[in-house]
């Protein structure tokens, strides 16, 4: 049976590795209906916005899209087409496995982590006052008048908001998740010694939630011992769920664990659809040079076969990727332990390997 997926190009060099990925995954023998919309910092002349409502209508239609990365300006223009996305379709789970593969630079090895953060609530949800505007002093006036604390006239406020709701659901996300994948433990990671209503909430939830899986072993343990827990001996962990404003920070650094972003994949899902998606940047310098590595798109390409249900393709992908990366032979520049080593490939080069790779 064929799938119908969205695909999302993106910008700056997201069409080079997503045209990667589509070769990839296509070469795995699944039958796909690719439906392209294009999305990204092009489109706003047209447009007016970077994530027209083709792109959200197709994603509604389809339920299931892979996008290569959009540019996010910093301090001003648009929000974050991700942002906007899981808004829009409550895609209330980030999804960041990091994974060890040989070949790859880095001082840890057997790493196989699963960060599952929340996505909608917390200081992501966008509830900010900005300083020196008329309700923002009459906010801290009210603050101060109910004896919560004392805010200072000339701040800008940006509120954190967890209820049982959503705390619930991402906890229960990430118990289901441990279970379907044979996943032994699950840490519920918090700032609850400090912050004892809003993450103390989070943390609540999350123990009542796992008096149902009795099969798995949980733990909690305070964001910052956390980091420190996974730089010193990261081996002893298995599922991680947070709030999002800690799943931003800890997926990153559980990236940083296994090699980089560049071989980082994602996925952000809900009940209305999933989206997967490599966690980098656009890096648009290079766009145009097929230079860039394409392996955390193909990743998030494995992610969604698993999640499509197509496992022994996810597998087969899975495997072919790991192959070319340990044999370091025909990977890109960033994968070679000298990165100005003049036998790298570019792009579309790698996907060729990996694709031959499959068919072996």
């Amino acid at each position: 049976m064929a799938h119908n997926v969205t695909l999302i190009p993106g910008d700056g060099t997201g069409p080079e590795i997503m045209e990667a990925t589509r070769r990839a995954i296509e070469a795995t023998g699944v039958q796909i209906n690719w439906d392209v919309q294009d999305a990204g910092i092009h489109m706003l002349e047209e447009h007016g916005t970077p994530l027209p409502d083709a792109v959200l209508e197709s994603i509604k239609r389809n339920k299931v899209a892979i996008k290569g990365p959009i540019t996010t300006p910093i301090g001003k223009g648009f929000r974050s087409v991700n942002v906007a996305l899981r808004k829009v379709l409550d895609l209330y789970t980030n999804l960041r496995p990091c994974k060890t593969y040989k070949g790859v630079r880095s001082r840890y090895d057997k790493i196989d982590l699963v960060v599952v953060r929340e996505n909608t609530e917390d200081l992501y949800a966008g509830v900010e006052f900005q300083f020196d505007e008329p309700q923002t002093k009459d906010l801290i006036r009210h603050i101060n008048s109910l004896g919560a604390g004392i805010l200072r006239e000339d701040a800008a406020i940006s509120i954190k908001s967890i209820s049982v709701f959503g705390s619930r659901r991402i906890v229960k996300y990430a118990f289901d998740y441990a279970r379907a994948n044979n996943r032994k433990k699950v840490t519920i990671v918090h700032k609850a010694n400090i912050m004892k209503f809003s993450d103390g909430l989070f943390l609540q939830v999350g123990q009542d939630v796992a008096k149902a899986y009795p099969e798995i072993e949980v733990n909690d343990l305070i964001v910052d011992n956390m980091c420190m827990q996974l730089v010193q001996k990261p081996e002893l962990y298995d599922v991680l769920v947070m709030p999002n404003l800690y799943g931003d920070i800890l997926s990153d650094l559980c990236a940083g664990l296994v090699g980089g972003l560049g071989v980082a994949p994602g996925a952000n899902i809900g009940e209305m659809g999933a989206v997967f998606e490599p966690i980098h940047g656009s890096a648009p310098k290079y766009a145009g040079q097929n230079k860039v590595n394409p392996t955390a798109a193909m990743l998030s390409g494995v992610m969604m076969l698993r999640h499509l249900q197509e496992r022994d393709a996810a597998e087969r992908l899975d495997g072919a990727i790991a192959h070319v990366i340990a044999e370091g032979r025909r990977v890109t520049y960033d994968l070679k332990p000298q990165r100005d080593d003049p036998t790298a490939v570019g792009t579309a080069e790698f996907a060729d390997a990996i694709i031959e790779a499959m068919n072996r």
